[in-house]
């Protein structure tokens, strides 16, 4: 059954507006109208949208004037993390459906009362947890779900190891070298882990400012491992470690290294859609076929011992699936229109910033933290 579609207002036009928002707005008309956008300071007439795009939309300057558009039905919030809490607050009390990007907030006590507000009005509240649709990740799904009699399984795992590094010497001029590693990057990892294999038993935290080029308390590298107990999710003890780092002189950057009783996966380089969102010259390249394509030369290695425990044969592990953003776009207006079940449930988003202030607590204190049960 066609729907109508959902009236939008996008906030921000920074990089997470036009890069991650607007263009799967525009590319799904059937099921998304861009209505309006909030860009305080606009250079031109029409806008960062209408330059980026070609594409003409109501301009808002203040929150005030986006919650008090009855048109509006959905929006999304792409803002410095900062605002995302007052900013969502705002549109939710408004009768306003509501995307936040990634952190949704700064804690969970703000996740929570966000909550509380959506489910009193009857409102979808999605967390944008985009690297789901990651093609790296999508593969990595994949292999995990194999069967234990494959000659390619795993087995158990043993350790799961998630990194995004990179080498930035310097500062960008950008709200972002200001929000710190962990809330930024670590939001995607820890959301991965969490979604493939639950809630932990302890965390352990090491999280740093290495440059020292901006505020000390702004952490620029971390590591955070995840402590799971025997039976949970595998009969062995298991432990995930996440890590990024900004002064990683490599090419392409480590993505994953899973190691298991059987085998190990190593993966290297990064998902292609930022990258393709970024250059696009329309947002109906999203459709195309090649959108989400990632490159023979950084599929993934799968390493499996024989049975005689010491031959090791290697297989290349293709990334099959395209990246597919436009998944989590599909799925939030199916939520909006025919109640669909959401593929981020906001609990699972709250879940991730409780993990990453539970992060912070256990590097300030140098020790491992118990996680509480549920």
């Amino acid at each position: 059954m066609a729907l109508n579609p959902i009236k939008t207002c996008v906030l921000g036009v920074g990089l997470a507006g036009l890069t991650f928002h607007v263009p799967f707005v525009l590319a799904l008309p059937e099921l998304f109208t861009l209505t309006a956008v909030l860009e305080r300071n606009p250079l031109t007439p029409g806008g960062k949208v209408q330059q980026r795009f070609g594409v003409t939309t109501k301009i808002y300057r203040t929150i005030e004037e986006v919650v008090n558009d009855p048109e509006i039905e959905l929006v999304i919030v792409g803002t410095p993390n900062d605002t995302h809490y007052p900013l969502a607050k705002a549109a939710l009390e408004a009768g306003k459906h509501v995307l936040v990007d990634k952190p949704v907030t700064k804690t969970v006590k703000e996740a929570n009362e966000l909550a509380a507000i959506a489910k009193a009005k009857g409102l979808v509240l999605y967390g944008y947890q985009n690297r789901r649709w990651d093609s790296d990740h999508l593969a990595l799904k994949h292999l995990l779900s194999l069967s234990s009699s494959s000659p390619l399984s795993l087995g158990n795992l043993l350790e799961f190891e998630s990194h995004y590094d990179r080498y930035r010497a310097g500062i960008r001029s950008s709200w972002k070298d200001s929000a710190g590693a962990v809330y930024d990057l670590g939001s995607h990892l820890l959301d991965q882990a969490l979604k493939l294999f639950g809630r932990p038993a302890r965390i352990t935290a090491f999280i740093q400012n290495i440059r020292g080029v901006t505020k000390p308390e702004v952490d620029d590298i971390f590591t955070i491992y995840l402590h799971y107990n025997p039976g949970t999710p595998f009969s062995n003890q298991f432990t995930v470690l996440l890590r990024s780092h900004i002064l990683s002189v490599k090419s392409p950057q480590l993505r994953y290294a899973v190691r298991g009783t059987k085998g190990m996966f190593t993966k290297y380089g990064l998902d292609t859609q930022e990258d393709q969102l970024k250059a696009m010259p329309s947002v109906s390249s999203i459709l195309e076929p090649s959108y989400g394509q990632e490159p023979e030369s950084i599929y993934g290695i799968v390493e499996n011992i024989a049975d005689d425990g010491v031959t090791i044969t290697k297989t290349t592990w293709p990334s099959d699936a395209p990246g597919q953003y436009i998944g989590l776009f599909k799925n939030l207006a199916g939520a909006i229109r025919n109640n669909e079940e959401l593929e981020v449930k906001w609990a699972e988003t709250t879940q991730v910033i409780e993990m990453i202030e539970l992060a912070y607590k256990s590097s300030a204190a140098g020790c491992t933290l118990e996680v509480s049960n549920l």
